[in-house]
């Protein structure tokens, strides 16, 4: 695989120019995220044929020639499990690569292995295993090594060829336009921040409603406190130190210092915000507070979760889709909430294809009691 490393802003601008017709290109990123809330880009690459070109972020003055390419609707961006990726390009350049076709996705819809790794993908296609030697490389460390280059480069290297067979498997199994769907619902929930992270926090179900609207507000305050800061959420506040606080719903500092084991130093800087977040949930009126959240699946629920899985595969053994790709485990507990009456959020992914092949039908066995 030949490279090139690209280290001018005036390179960068050549590159782009000289492939702006492509039909195609492979990107994928090096980057770190040790001691950040945001992830920090280190290096893009970029393969438009059977070059791959190593394009480095730091030495870049503009990256609008490149919010350019990713919004050209006649560029396919091809990547393969790109949620990181997304994430690095949404707080990057504020732009996400469409159309997107992700080649991990594109393999579990044509259930050609569900959740493989780009190495696994590639040693499945083409008989070709790769070297991991460069996975936990300091890729922000300036110059890169050759051992790096070779490394990155090979990551974009088989893409294209990848996505030659998926595309062309794809259009014969009249798979494309969901596997492009697949990828505009992986860029609409792109980005890092997560407005209701409190509905992630373990155990949130056993608080009450008024408990409940302070974690919401003190998970929300540790996002803005963390993104701020760019450091991680749990360098701020733990989710358990969250849960704590909100079950104990203190009013005051020695209240507050009682409510879990909060380091005195974060108690200094932040008691205030956090009393704040607390009194605010205080004086919301009845009306205004959160509704529960539903407790675990009852053994009852539990076996209709079997059926309800045992129901899926055979659906995705009809279509000719890994099941875990047709839905999540996530997804039917959402799909059994809604059957005993909770009131639930639709996920963007029970549009489109998915909802007529599977989510109405499953809806209306268990409306009928046939699972």
């Amino acid at each position: 695989m030949e490279w090139t490393l690209v280290a001018s802003q005036e390179a960068f601008e050549v590159l782009l120019a000289e492939h702006r017709d492509a039909p195609a290109v492979a990107v994928d990123t090096e980057f770190m995220r040790r001691n950040t809330f945001f992830p920090q880009v280190a290096l893009l690459q970029l393969c438009f044929t059977d070059h791959a070109w190593l394009v480095d972020p730091l030495a870049l003055e503009d990256t609008a020639p490149l919010v350019a390419l990713f919004e050209n609707p006649a560029i396919t961006k091809v990547l393969h499990s790109a949620s990181e990726d997304l994430e690095v390009f949404d707080h990057w350049l504020g732009a996400l690569p469409r159309p997107l076709f992700d080649t991990q996705r594109a393999a579990g819809l044509l259930d050609q292995g569900f959740g493989l790794g780009y190495r696994g993908v590639v040693e499945q296609a083409f008989g070709i295993t790769l070297d991991k030697g460069e996975t936990r490389s300091d890729w922000l460390r300036r110059p890169l090594s050759e051992s790096q280059c070779r490394y990155a480069a090979l990551d974009v290297a088989y893409l294209l060829p990848l996505y030659a067979r998926l595309h062309a498997d794809a259009e014969v199994a009249g798979k494309l336009p969901w596997i492009l769907e697949e990828g505009e619902v992986a860029c609409a929930g792109a980005g890092s921040r997560n407005p209701a992270y409190h509905l992630r926090v373990k155990s949130a179900w056993k608080l009450d409603r008024r408990q409940l609207a302070a974690l919401e507000r003190l998970c929300a305050w540790r996002e803005e406190e963390a993104a701020s800061r760019d450091k991680p959420r749990s360098w701020i506040l733990d989710d358990k130190l969250c849960l704590a606080i909100a079950r104990a719903m203190p009013s005051n500092p020695p209240a507050l210092a009682a409510a879990g084991e909060i380091p005195p130093a974060v108690r200094r800087r932040c008691g205030a915000a956090l009393l704040d977040c607390v009194a605010g949930a205080r004086s919301l009126p009845e009306e205004a507070l959160p509704p529960p959240l539903p407790p675990p699946l009852d053994s009852e629920e539990r076996r209709r979760l079997k059926a309800l899985k045992a129901r899926v595969r055979t659906i995705a053994a009809a279509a000719a889709v890994a099941p875990e790709m047709l839905l999540a485990g996530r997804d039917l507990e959402l799909l059994l909430r809604e059957a005993r009456g909770d009131r639930i959020s639709e996920p963007a992914s029970w549009q489109g294809w998915r909802r007529a092949l599977a989510i109405e039908p499953l809806r209306a066995a268990l409306a009928e009691g046939a699972l």
